[in-house]
C-alpha cells in the first residue's frame, strides 16, 4: 500500500506563499498561486486561514517575530559584533536580487504600510530589529570595535535608516550590486565611530567584496 501522504504544515505554506511573493506582486497574487506552490488545493487554504488577507496577516504576525532568529543566526555566524551589523546590511540587499524584484517588495510594503494590521506587524518588527541593533552596537563598543563615547541609541536609528535609505537610494542608481551599495554607505556611517586603527583597516576593507554568509531575510 502506498504510504499516507505528508501533511503540508503551516510553515510549508507560509513558505510557499513567500515563493509565489517572490513572483508575483500583491495585486497579482491569488490563493491559486499559493496553493499550486505549496501542493495543495485553494480550498484547503480557504479551510485553514480563510482569505488571501487572511493568510497574509498570519504571515506578517509570524515575520514580526522573527528579528530574533535572524540576529541569533547573524551572531552564530560572525562572532563580531560589528561583523554581524554588516551581515545584517547584506542581508537587506537579499530584498534586492534584481530591480524587478525590489519592486515587487515594494509593493507589499506598500500594502502593509496602508493596512492597519500589517502595519501594526511591521512596526513590531521594525522596533524589534532595532533593539537588535542597539545590542550589537553596544557589544561592539565593549568589545573596543567601536568607540567608548558612541551614541548607541542614536547610532542604531542612523544604521537603520542608512541600511533602508541605501536600498531605495541603489534602486534609483542600479549600480553595481544592491549589498555593495548598501555596506559601502554602513561603513561611512560607522567609521568615524571607530577606533584609529580600525578606521584605517576598514578603509581598506571597502575595496574588498562583501561576503554572502548571512542569513536570507525575508520581507514576510
Amino acid at each position: 500500500m502506498p504510504g499516507r501522504p505528508r501533511k503540508v504544515t503551516d510553515d510549508d505554506i507560509f513558505a510557499a506563499a513567500q515563493r509565489a511573493m517572490s513572483r508575483r506582486g500583491p495585486h497579482e497574487l491569488t490563493l491559486a498561486d499559493i496553493a499550486g506552490e505549496a501542493g495543495v488545493t485553494p480550498g484547503l487554504l480557504v479551510q485553514r486561514f480563510g482569505s488571501k488577507r487572511d493568510l497574509l496577516v498570519t504571515l506578517s504576525a509570524r515575520f514580526a517575530g522573527s528579528a530574533g532568529a535572524i540576529f541569533a543566526g547573524l551572531r552564530a555566524a560572525h562572532p563580531s559584533p560589528l561583523a554581524a551589523v554588516r551581515a545584517y546590511a547584506a542581508c537587506m540587499a537579499d530584498l534586492a536580487p534584481t530591480p524587478e524584484a525590489l519592486l515587487r517588495n515594494l509593493a507589499y510594503l506598500q500594502v502593509d504600510l496602508a493596512d492597519d494590521v500589517l502595519r501594526r506587524h511591521l512596526v513590531e518588527n521594525a522596533r524589534a530589529t532595532r533593539r537588535e541593533i542597539e545590542a550589537l552596537l553596544k557589544g561592539a563598543a565593549a568589545a573596543d570595535e567601536l568607540r567608548r563615547d558612541v551614541d548607541i541609541r542614536s547610532l542604531a536609528r542612523t544604521v537603520e535608516v542608512v541600511v533602508g535609505g541605501s536600498l531605495m537610494s541603489w534602486a534609483t542608481y542600479r549600480e553595481g550590486k544592491a549589498v555593495d551599495w548598501i555596506v559601502r554607505d554602513l561603513d561611512a556611517v560607522l567609521e568615524p565611530w571607530l577606533p584609529a586603527s580600525r578606521s584605517k583597516a576598514a578603509a581598506a576593507s571597502r575595496t574588498r567584496p562583501v561576503t554572502k554568509g548571512h542569513r536570507r531575510v525575508s520581507r514576510r
